[in-house]
């Protein structure tokens, strides 16, 4: 029998452009499970919030802290593409409030770094990019025209002050949360050649205490091209804690 305590909170956290509506199909399969599932619409993505433009990354780690505070025990967060700059920040200041950490094709942000600093000071944000710029970046192999075409109805402006912010990272402990990879657009083999070769991308990686790779073979939405063997990948890892 499942008991109240034992069942454990999830938060969805979805990258830029995203809304809480970005997890609708995992979370149909995660409500079947013994767990909570909370999708997240960080602060600057609410289409409703008409300063949301104006919104900073401090104000998302806020938002994650908040949730996680929620919950009468750790939580298991999942952090989708550039959901990893908030999530690393919260990590950074309060990772004893999570039992693990589930990356999406992402990672943690490095110390120092931002997303876009150069994105222009005049521009309020970032529209999303037409799918073929779009595809050169970041796989779209596996969504449907349907998929893609809910996309672009639902995406908004991603606000240039949280792609200008830069991350800062204090706290070491943020390494002892066990940690997942989900690699989707590109295989976990790969990453973990680049983690060993010293890439400044993958370095926090290398400082990670516990790390558990998963290989899900499609493009950077899973979400959407395959949602019930996300959810599995979730469901399974969040199990673990």
């Amino acid at each position: 029998m499942t008991t109240e305590t034992s069942i454990s909170t999830i938060l969805l956290i979805p990258g830029h452009w995203l809304g809480a509506w970005a997890w609708d199909e995992v979370l149909e399969h995660l409500t079947s499970s013994a767990h909570r599932a909370i999708p997240l619409t960080l602060p600057g993505l609410d289409e409703t919030d008409t300063g949301r433009l104006s919104r900073t990354l401090e104000e998302q780690a806020a938002a994650i802290e908040q949730a996680a505070m929620d919950s009468s025990r750790p939580v298991v967060v999942v952090a989708h593409s550039g959901a990893n700059a908030p999530v690393s920040l919260v990590l950074d200041r309060h990772p004893e409030l999570f039992s693990r950490v589930i990356w999406v094709d992402s990672g943690p942000a490095a110390p120092g770094v931002a997303f876009a600093p150069d994105f222009p000071e005049d521009l309020e944000g970032l529209p999303l990019p037409p799918f073929e710029m779009l595809g050169e970046q970041a796989s779209i192999e596996g969504l449907s025209a349907d998929a893609l075409e809910r996309f672009r109805d639902r995406a908004v402006s991603e606000p240039g002050t949280v792609l200008r912010q830069v991350v800062q990272l204090t706290n070491d402990a943020r390494f002892d949360v066990p940690t997942t990879f989900v690699c989707s657009s590109m295989p976990s083999a790969q990453v973990q050649e680049l983690v060993k070769a010293g890439h400044p991308m993958f370095a926090e990686v290398a400082r990670l205490k516990s790390v558990h790779y998963v290989d899900l073979p499609t493009g950077h939405w899973p979400m959407w091209s395959r949602p019930a063997d996300l959810a599995h990948i979730i469901a399974s890892e969040a199990s673990n804690d």
